[in-house]
């Protein structure tokens, strides 16, 4: 990757001829009464929508969609053919949260109407980082559910990048600590970090990059402790899994990846937690879909 987009895990993962095996894929089948949710890491909410999108997501049918990095203001994605449909959804309600630097970052939030959900834009108290200015956060809440769509920072602009990310991270943490008092907690989207050896192909070559430095992975494992869940790694212990690719060097080809999109949950709200899936056969973006699913509590 080009540093100087700082949108990705930047160093070695995706150099050299070796194949690893892709795992066998499935796509969930839903049961009466889950909530299925699904975040996706689009790279361009314009770009995705001439690829396939809308068939995907009519196919797919969530209750709730986290897409970042849209790359887009609203007002864009309604003048493209392609992608207009997601401004008036049948069914569901939107909310969208950009950069303030055109064609960067963004997320934004799909909620089915009868979720009755209502969504914030980034912090309410932001800080001296200014975090909001580069909209990377959408909090939504619908019944007792709490679900964060992030976008989180990237570090390859240097350590200065590294340090506003893990910023970013902690000034999350305590939001996330204080609202899991009232709430059950959900968080996805794209962390920019793999966690574990496990979740990219090259951990050696990239003990040094940034998304596997060891003060990134150990955020991670900070949440951990404090008693959130990877959902994921809960229902699937085994290698290769990922959810990006690089690009430049048709990595997805030979499955040179990275695991940095994540779900995580409370422990207290894993008991409702059904299944969590990759979905890696899902062409469109540098990263692919992925979602959970939840015992609807009505």
């Amino acid at each position: 990757m080009a540093a100087k987009k700082s949108t990705r895990p930047a160093g070695k993962a995706s150099s050299g001829p070796r194949v690893l095996p892709v795992p066998e894929q499935r796509k969930h089948v839903r049961k009466p009464g889950e909530i299925i949710c699904y975040s996706w890491n689009v790279n361009g909410i314009r770009a995705i929508s001439r690829k396939g999108f809308r068939e995907w997501f009519e196919d797919r049918n969530p209750d709730v969609l986290c897409v970042q990095e849209t790359k887009a203001e609203l007002e864009q994605v309604a003048k493209e053919k392609e992608s207009q449909f997601l401004v008036d959804l049948e069914g569901y309600d939107s909310s969208w949260f950009s950069a303030e630097k055109k064609g960067y970052s963004g997320v934004a939030t799909f909620t089915r109407k009868s979720l009755e959900a209502s969504s914030s834009k980034g912090f309410k108290k932001d800080g001296p980082d200014h975090f909001n200015n580069e909209g990377r956060v959408l909090v939504t809440t619908f019944g007792d559910f709490e679900i964060w769509n992030a976008y989180y920072p990237n570090g390859g602009r240097g350590p200065d990048r590294v340090e506003y990310k893990l910023r970013f991270y902690d000034h999350c943490l305590d939001l996330w600590q204080k609202a899991r008092k009232t709430k059950k907690i959900i968080l996805t989207g794209d962390f920019n970090t793999a966690h574990k050896e496990i979740d990219l192909a090259r951990p050696e070559e990239n003990s040094t990059n940034t998304g596997f430095l060891p003060e990134e992975r150990a955020f991670l494992d900070k949440m951990i402790d404090a008693g959130y869940v990877d959902v994921f790694r809960h229902f699937e212990k085994g290698p290769n899994w990922f959810t990006y690719w690089d690009q430049v060097t048709m990595a997805r080809n030979r499955n040179v990846g990275w695991r940095i999109d994540y779900f995580f949950v409370t422990e207290e709200t894993m008991p409702l937690v059904t299944d969590a899936w990759i979905e890696m056969d899902v062409p469109g973006s540098d990263h692919c879909p992925i979602g959970i699913s939840l015992k609807s509590q009505s």
